[in-house]
């Protein structure tokens, strides 16, 4: 599994880059929220955290500037039925990550639908899945009333997105957080992975 690419843009395409990491040109399919936010053109440095999605016919490559729009992208095919990388990708490029956490956490179905490639019923299906299979939007819900840190709260949606259940993941998080408080996110994942598979 590829999970992250360090290295040199070669080629920069707002929905594709190639990458140039030690010799090897990697494909890589970007939603257009990172391509703005990387401000990605040929000869600049560019590290990106990857899915690679593989198929019988295809190994794709997907692309995204930070841990969040992974997660959700992983959520969305994991997690909701009929729903695949291109439409997940059209969701990423069509409103940014606090957007869509606040369209689900509302209910907002029309703010959904609104994104080219997703109609109405897609849309239900993302708030009627996330919501009720995961635990995810108790997990914005409480980030954004102050009830748990930014870092602890990306922690545990990567790990459901890793497919644990929210309250498994919580209590993996909390037990990192009480032997190391201010452990960053990626420590934070480590060390619950670590209780939930020990």
């Amino acid at each position: 599994m590829i999970a992250r690419l360090r290295g040199t843009v070669l080629e920069a395409y707002p929905n594709r880059l190639v990458v140039d990491v030690q010799g090897v040109g990697y494909e890589v399919h970007v939603p257009l929220s990172t391509f703005d936010r990387l401000h990605a053109a040929e000869g600049l440095p560019v590290d990106l955290r990857t899915h690679l999605h593989i198929r019988e016919t295809a190994h794709t490559l997907y692309g995204f500037s930070s841990e969040e729009e992974r997660d959700v992208f992983l959520l969305l095919i994991d997690r909701v039925s009929g729903i695949g990388p291109a439409i997940a990708m059209a969701v990423l490029s069509g409103m940014p990550v606090p957007a869509f956490k606040t369209a689900v956490v509302q209910n907002d179905v029309t703010a959904l639908s609104r994104v080219k490639g997703v109609g109405k019923k897609t849309a239900e299906r993302i708030v009627l899945e996330l919501k009720d299979k995961v635990g995810v939007v108790d997990t914005w819900q409480d980030a954004a009333a102050g009830q748990m840190s930014a870092g602890a709260a990306d922690a545990e949606l990567a790990l459901i997105a890793l497919g644990y259940k929210q309250v498994d993941a919580r209590k993996a998080v909390r037990k990192v957080l009480d032997a190391e408080p201010g452990a960053a996110t990626e420590a934070l994942v480590r060390g619950a992975l670590r209780h939930l598979q020990g």
